[in-house]
């Protein structure tokens, strides 16, 4: 079973947070922010959530915690109100800069969050498209590693398995195509998005291929795993956990 406020932390630090890297990789994105005539700093304030703030230039997206930073605000009034702007585009309330807050949403945030959802949801003719695929993987993964930080920090069966997880840096990867650090301090988890340079476990996918099949669910992790393809070093114990909440996470983005 989800629950709504940890839902509502994947959204804002696992799927939003995506936006980030979707704007270097993808053309089309680039383009919708070279279009921007201003800077736009869009933050999303939850009541009993997150308040995370996105900020978007002509060199991309970069987001930032708090609400400090932000040109334009809206306000939701619990989590499950906010997880409704995910899965049926119904918005908050405009709380600062109503009229950018409004104009943004509806125009170049729409336009950003509806390519990002045709790579974390692409239908199989997209995927033939070799690029496509490479980047579907990639930005499926930076979202899988901001729901593992969001889950382990908020959900509570995966805050169990965030207690067992000593300090130390995690890293993830596809040999050769991209890496993420899990950062651990005290039992709550961040992420990087670059590789960690003293990793206490590593989990690392042999192929871009074989990881794209674990993460839409047509490969066997323990199969892989005895194959040789999914290589395992350091602690195992912490990856042992990550595993667990790695089960949480296809829960809530499943």
């Amino acid at each position: 079973m989800k629950e709504a406020k940890a839902m509502a932390f994947v959204n804002a630090y696992g799927v939003l947070a995506t936006l980030e890297n979707l704007c270097d990789m993808d053309e089309e994105a680039k383009a919708v922010c070279q279009g921007l005539k201003k800077p736009v700093a869009l933050c999303f304030e939850v009541a009993d959530g997150p308040c995370v703030t996105y900020k978007f230039s002509s060199e991309g997206c970069k987001m930032v915690e708090g609400d400090t930073e932000c040109t334009c605000k809206m306000k939701f009034a619990s989590p499950e109100k906010f997880n409704a702007l995910i899965d049926d585009n119904k918005p908050g309330i405009p709380a600062k800069n109503i009229a950018q807050v409004l104009s943004f949403l509806l125009g170049p945030f729409t336009k950003l969050t509806d390519i990002l959802t045709k790579y974390l949801m692409p239908n199989e003719e997209d995927l033939k498209d070799k690029e496509f695929f490479n980047k579907s993987t990639m930005l499926t993964m930076y979202t899988i590693g901001g729901a593992i930080c969001a889950l382990a920090n908020n959900d509570t069966i995966s805050k169990q398995s965030a207690s067992y997880i000593v300090d130390g840096d995690i890293q993830m990867g596809i040999t050769d195509v991209m890496y993420v650090t899990l950062r651990v301090r005290d039992h709550k988890i961040e992420l990087i998005k670059e590789k960690p340079q003293t990793p206490r476990a590593i989990m690392e996918f042999k192929t871009i291929e074989l990881a794209n099949s674990l993460f839409n669910g047509t490969a066997s992790t323990m199969a892989e795993l005895c194959a040789g393809n999914i290589y395992m070093r350091g602690m195992i114990n912490m990856l042992d956990n990550v595993n667990r909440i790695l089960d949480r996470v296809a829960v809530y983005l499943g």
